[in-house]
């Protein structure tokens, strides 16, 4: 599971990140924009977003548009702006807070992604064009300097990831890197 905690000041996201680190969280990116938070959240697979209601570039509501629901959303906020979110799926918390609040509140958030995680690990992944894309690339590369089938190539795939314990996308992204093709 991935954590992306998303503050405009760098050093409000840097203690929450060092918060949960201290409560046996891993942090994977922290950002002071939306864009960078789109760009982190594009580049891991799924998890939890943590961020305030008002970012340099967009508001907490316009990440939830992109990222929902790949990504649970922990708000962070004052009482009046907890109380206006515009979605029940958004978990609040308002300020000021006690760290035991928000690692109570991330516990009940790591065990209702996984448990959600769990549930749908029979159904197919749904992938976004971008992710087909690369993953169509890294096979069309495959097939043509290894000589493989379409299916060969995708089991080679499916297998490596397998083995990384990565996403599909990201073993077709290190494919085509390691192969020098450029994205």
């Amino acid at each position: 599971m991935n954590i992306i905690v998303v503050f405009p000041k760098i050093e409000q996201a840097k203690q929450i990140r060092a918060v949960l680190r201290k409560g046996g969280y891993s942090v994977d990116a922290v950002c002071s924009s939306g864009a960078q938070a789109l760009q982190a959240a594009n580049d891991l697979d799924s998890g939890i977003l943590i961020c305030t209601y008002r970012l340099p570039d967009m508001v907490y509501s316009e990440l939830y548009e992109y990222l929902a629901p790949r990504y649970d959303f922990l708000l962070i906020g004052s009482k009046s702006q907890i109380s206006e979110r515009e979605t029940a799926d958004i978990v609040g918390l308002s300020t000021p807070f006690k760290v035991h609040e928000l690692l109570q509140t991330m516990e009940l958030l790591t065990y209702a992604f996984l448990r959600r995680k769990k549930k749908n690990r029979g159904r197919p992944t749904v992938r976004s064009v971008g992710q087909n894309h690369v993953i169509g690339e890294a096979k069309a590369l495959l097939m043509e300097r290894n000589h493989l089938s379409e299916e060969e190539a995708h089991r080679y795939l499916q297998k490596c990831s397998m083995e990384n314990g990565t996403s599909l996308p990201e073993t077709a992204r290190m494919v085509l890197s390691m192969m020098g093709m450029h994205l």
